[in-house]
């Protein structure tokens, strides 16, 4: 490579730019990674063009300082991909680069695993036959082994002999032993069905509709097609998806499977290594920043012939991906919420299919509106599963009026009478509450004080077992008080949490074993399995919990489902929210009856009369859809428009919006067919000490967004405003309010 090349290199900066190097004689590829200098620091940056020319002056070019990789980490098809993301979400191609890849690889290690071999160097062997070793028998039995096996790597040292690699490092230092690293042998992508294990689900004969589901799939096999296959909880989705891969590892593919959460993760992982004799890799958060770049290293080498992860595994490469499936494809944890680089897994998930020319299934009980939508304008095919598997029926679902029945702690009358029934019939009862702790507040019975947030406005939950308020907007954290700061009076909590909920099931069922699900008592994947363990155990009789336990769980026994308070969000200011309670309402009453017993959920509220409940009655959430979306196409809100959402923050209580209000400004007078909204406030203005405003942009073409964001956000970027607080935007914003 001659020194004129240029490298052009993408870094982890919030400068929406590519940086100019000079090569020197290192051989670099496009997709490898390069150590350069910026500034004082030393980054490790990607590879993502070459040139022959700069506009630096020679003189102003910087060499790199070294090359990390001997062959590209990512291929023109992954960058591409990438280049697509940064030009969408308008965000610096080398922060998404960045967010593409684990934090070990952006700090420059090594891409490939390496084994370290072990071996007996001929000293040693000498050493070993004239029993030099024997006044340290650990050294003597580690030098036992290496002369036997003449190679080995940790893993077979380790099962041998645990306590190896004190007496190897002194071996080593003897001149007796030797290590050496080597890449692992790489594995050939079988062709045949013998990947499939013999796991009796996979005999069990499929419906007439999942038979036409998985069919269809199969037939674009090696094409781009996107399906959407809508089933009712319980219908068997996941077997498709198991059959699907079964598929494609049978063509030598590999494939992706997509869950929203860290928590569905084990139980799917579970089912694919009963089914598949292959290797698999995991990536979600729960992992330690070494065993995610392992996983990394195992799908992007091919060794893993499936991937499955949460949202960041969009960005995995994998070599030979034959098919990518969503699963709960409506979950608003595919977006991505916080930072600068706010994307949509899913909405990737479909462009990555597209462009490596392989379908994507996108499979939910309650579909988005945009799924919906996509279906009835001809860009994706849906598939039907209308019914449970086997012989199970969908449950029956009634309205509780709590004007009309008395409350004790927040259980109705008719409600405990259907749980003590249940029971009593050897059934498992779930109670929904979409609300962690104690209570939601601490109230003063004097002067009507509540416990506010230092930090937010938002007032603090009380977590009675810890004795402390907590808020679950910042974390801010105080001991709780005994008595009112303000008048002296005693304090009471207010309202009910999971932990309320919990005690409250402790006093009217007493003895009944119980499992709690929601971030305070589930800390880790111990602590969801353990949990998970005990419910199909049988051990746990009752069982209460947040949005965690909606999310794909499969429990036999459940059959009955109590929602505690569907009220809150029926008379939310957000557009979503009436499709954000429908989907829960949906996913938590799938829980119930699933395996032949008669399911039954019933719901409190105290307007059963509305709308949204009464669509939900009569036609599941396919009638309440069927309302819904002619409302959001006479409103223009989306999927029928496209919306752009720009965030600004800032210590004094005015900058966000002063900020705002000029950025609004450039765009004046805005361009045909798009509209600014604002700047406001948002909806909770102060949290975590700092005070937020956001602008709407808003139009019905999603290409005149577009191009208007192109033009917009670089004059944005050199306000003076803006340097002096955190701004970002986000393009298909789930959250508006």
């Amino acid at each position: 490579m001659s020194q004129q090349t240029i490298l052009q290199v993408a870094l982890d900066t919030p400068l929406r730019r590519l940086f100019d190097y000079s090569a020197g004689d290192e051989p670099v590829t496009v997709g490898c990674r390069v150590r350069v200098p910026f500034g004082r620091q030393t980054l490790v940056g990607v590879v993502v063009g070459l040139a022959d020319t700069s506009a630096l002056p020679p003189d102003k070019l910087r060499p790199i300082r070294g090359v990390i990789d001997t062959q590209p980490l990512l291929d023109a098809q992954h960058l591409a991909l990438l280049g697509w993301a940064a030009q969408y979400y308008h965000h610096p191609l080398g922060q998404v680069v960045a967010a593409a890849l684990p934090r070990l690889l952006r700090e420059g290690a090594d891409a490939q695993q390496h084994l370290l071999y072990w071996s007996a160097t001929a000293a040693g062997l000498e050493a070993l036959a004239a029993g030099q070793a024997n006044r340290a028998p650990r050294q003597r039995e580690l030098l036992t082994l290496l002369a036997e096996g003449l190679s080995l790597d940790a893993d077979s040292l380790t099962a041998q002999l645990p306590q190896w690699r004190e007496a190897a490092r002194a071996l080593q230092a003897r001149g007796w032993a030797q290590s050496q690293r080597s890449l692992p042998p790489q594995i050939a992508p079988t062709t045949d069905a013998g990947a499939v294990q013999n796991d009796p689900a996979a005999r069990h004969a499929l419906s007439d509709e999942q038979t036409v589901a998985l069919h269809a799939v199969q037939q674009a096999l090696g094409n781009f097609h996107s399906f959407l296959l809508e089933g009712v909880t319980g219908s068997g989705k996941t077997e498709v998806y198991l059959r699907l891969i079964a598929a494609v590892l049978a063509r030598g593919d590999n494939a992706l499977l997509l869950c929203p959460e860290i928590g569905l993760t084990p139980q799917l992982l579970s089912r694919l290594r009963a089914r598949f004799d292959v290797p698999l890799a995991a990536l979600h958060s729960g992992l330690t920043d070494s065993e995610r770049l392992q996983a990394w290293r195992e799908a992007a080498s091919g060794r893993a012939r499936i991937v499955i992860g949460t949202r960041s595994a969009v960005f995995v490469p994998i070599p030979r991906l034959g098919v990518i499936v969503i699963d709960e494809e409506h979950d608003s944890s595919f977006k991505q919420h916080e930072g600068g680089f706010r994307y949509s897994a899913r909405d990737l998930a479909v462009v990555r299919a597209q462009r490596c020319n392989v379908p994507v299934l996108l499979g939910s009980a309650t579909p988005s509106f945009e799924s919906l939508h996509n279906v009835d304008s001809g860009r994706s095919t849906r598939l039907s599963l209308p019914r449970r598997a086997g012989s199970a029926a969908p449950p029956t679902l009634r309205l509780v009026d709590l004007r009309a029945h008395p409350v004790q702690r927040g259980f109705s009358l008719p409600l405990l009478q259907a749980m003590q029934r249940h029971l009593d019939a050897g059934g498992q009862v779930l109670v929904f509450i979409n609300r962690r702790g104690y209570a939601p507040t601490l109230l003063c019975s004097g002067c009507g004080w509540t416990a506010p947030c230092k930090h937010c406005d938002a007032r603090l939950t009380v977590h009675q077992r810890e004795q402390r308020l907590s808020c679950h907007h910042c974390g801010a954290e105080q001991p709780m008080p005994t008595t009112c700061p303000r008048c002296g009076h005693a304090l009471r909590p207010l309202g009910h949490g999971t932990e309320r909920v919990e005690e409250t099931l402790g006093e009217l069922f007493p003895g009944l074993p119980l499992a709690r699900f929601d971030r305070d008592s589930v800390r880790g994947q111990a602590d969801l399995e353990a949990a998970i363990d005990r419910v199909h155990s049988g051990e746990a009789r009752l069982l209460v919990g947040t949005q965690m336990l909606t999310k794909g769980h499969h429990f036999p026994d459940v059959t009955l489902v109590a929602v505690l308070n569907a009220d809150q969000s029926l008379f939310s200011t957000d557009f979503r929210a009436a499709e954000r309670l429908a989907q829960t309402l949906v996913q938590v009453a799938g829980r119930a009856g699933r395996e032949g017993r008669a399911g039954e959920v019933l719901i409190q509220t105290e307007f059963p009369a509305h709308p949204l409940l009464q669509s939900l009655l009569d036609g599941g959430y396919a009638g309440f859809a069927a309302n819904a979306l002619p409302e959001r196409a006479a409103a223009g809100w989306p999927p029928y428009g496209r919306l752009a959402l720009l965030r600004a923050s800032g210590e004094a209580p005015q900058a966000a919006l002063e900020f705002l209000t000029q950025a609004r400004a450039l765009a004046k007078p805005p361009p045909p067919g798009l509209q600014l909204l604002g700047p406001v406030p948002a909806a909770m203005v102060r949290r975590a000490g700092r005070h937020h405003a956001q602008l709407l942009v808003e139009s019905r073409d999603r290409a005149a967004l577009q191009r208007f964001l192109q033009s917009w956000l670089p004059q944005v970027e050199q306000l003076e405003s803006g340097r002096r607080l955190r701004w970002a935007l986000d393009v298909d914003p789930l959250d508006v309010f």
